[in-house]
């Protein structure tokens, strides 16, 4: 058994997932469900736009450089969340993928709230529609209820403080219905968009968030995603 597996008793097809590397892993979490429960309820999201991040190899990850106090969960076997602060004001949600060590993650960067649409929407009190609860990362961090004290937890079963599981026969995405870009907000050389189109999203969903390129950053190497 799988260091993976061992830590936290994923099924098996998603422990396949979550073993390869974050760019074969992330359009294959395309219309997963990734769940959150605490003391306020639960809410579910069906996962529709991911970032691949592939750590040292990857000018726009925040692994770029090796591990940090911030970023330790990314280097972590895959299976756990890495939550990170960004700009003074959002929690982002990444899912940890790969053998330990490698730092790879995917950012969940947009989605559909299925479950837990009233308490989503106490969350998310300045969103217009229910489409835009969880549209854009630290918006669908929000929904979930999920902040930097969650750094670091496993997937668990249903009812645990997280959870995701694959869609269902009939519920995947067509794959020609996703598509492929460049990363949103990343600066520097990970933005570019020809090296690194590792934006995927289900074309024609209402919740995937809409593209931003960066501003140029001076003197600095990374900029953006986890």
């Amino acid at each position: 058994m799988s260091e993976a597996r061992d830590q936290v008793g994923l099924p098996e097809e998603l422990h396949a997932v979550l073993t390869l590397d974050s760019l074969e892993a992330a359009p294959r979490l395309l219309g997963a469900v990734f769940t959150a429960t605490d003391a306020e309820g639960t809410v579910a999201v069906r996962i529709t736009e991911v970032e691949a991040y592939r750590g040292e190899k990857d000018p726009g990850s925040h692994a770029f450089r090796g591990p940090t106090a911030r970023n330790a969960s990314m280097f972590g076997a895959g299976g756990i969340i890495y939550v990170y602060f960004t700009y003074g004001m959002h929690h982002c949600l990444n899912v940890v993928t790969g053998p330990k060590g490698l730092s790879r993650a995917v950012l969940l960067r947009g989605g559909e709230v299925i479950e837990g649409l009233d308490l989503a929407r106490s969350r998310r009190p300045a969103a217009r529609a229910d489409r835009d609860l969880a549209r854009g990362p630290g918006r669908l961090c929000a929904a979930l209820g999920l902040s930097r004290v969650d750094d670091g937890a496993a997937l668990g079963p249903p009812g645990a403080r997280v959870s995701l599981a694959l869609p269902g026969a009939g519920q995947a995405p067509a794959p020609g219905a996703i598509r492929t870009g460049p990363r949103t907000g990343v600066a520097g050389p990970g933005g570019d968009g020809e090296a690194f189109p590792w934006r995927f999203w289900i074309e024609g969903e209402p919740t995937v968030s809409p593209y931003k390129a960066a501003a140029p950053r001076r003197g600095r190497a990374a900029s953006g995603g986890p």
